[in-house]
């Protein structure tokens, strides 16, 4: 099932790079499936790491991921996925909210999606400092900020696992330190 999903990600994902790089976007499905298999060996939870962006980034349905993946699966990423329609603010705050009754396995899926997206950023920030706000939707570092804090307060029952200590270090490096 594992590797089921990581093919129909870099399917979904062909052609899409990161932003402001020319990284392939599948890269962070990888990392974040990674991340999230060292935290857990539910296969289900690891394929929905890989496939945690289709739905919200792809032209990949709810319908087409049930039926390829089951229900679970499904469930898992829509709950990891942000509704595009609503503004940048409104999507965040939904998350850090949702994060409050959310299970443990999207908690899993939600640390390694902004673990994956935080290395990202820190290692660009020391390279390009602020600069690295200007490929963002929202270009507030303060903006960014608040998101991760709230992120990291919605997951302090994960606050044991190394993937949680290396966000809270990433985030001291990029907003408490210049």
């Amino acid at each position: 099932m594992i590797q089921k999903a990581a093919v129909f990600a870099a399917k979904a994902h062909e052609g899409m790079m990161r932003k402001g790089s020319k990284i392939p976007y599948i890269y962070h499905p990888m990392e974040v499936a990674l991340i999230v298999a060292q935290m857990t060996d539910d296969p289900e939870v690891i394929a929905a790491a890989y496939l945690h962006d289709v739905l919200e980034d792809t032209s990949v349905t709810p319908e087409e991921l049930e039926r390829t993946f089951g229900g679970r699966i499904l469930s898992l990423v829509q709950e990891e996925s942000e509704d595009k329609e609503r503004t940048w603010r409104e999507r965040k705050a939904s998350t850090i909210e949702h994060l409050k009754q959310a299970s443990r396995e999207v908690k899993l899926l939600t640390l390694g999606d902004k673990l994956s997206n935080m290395r990202s950023t820190a290692r660009d920030y020391m390279v390009i400092g602020d600069e690295i706000w200007q490929r963002f939707n929202e270009k507030n570092r303060e903006s960014h900020r608040w998101y991760l804090a709230g992120i990291l307060d919605g997951l302090q029952d994960l606050k044991d696992l190394a993937a949680f200590q290396e966000l809270e270090r990433l985030y001291q490096l990029v907003y408490e330190t210049r």
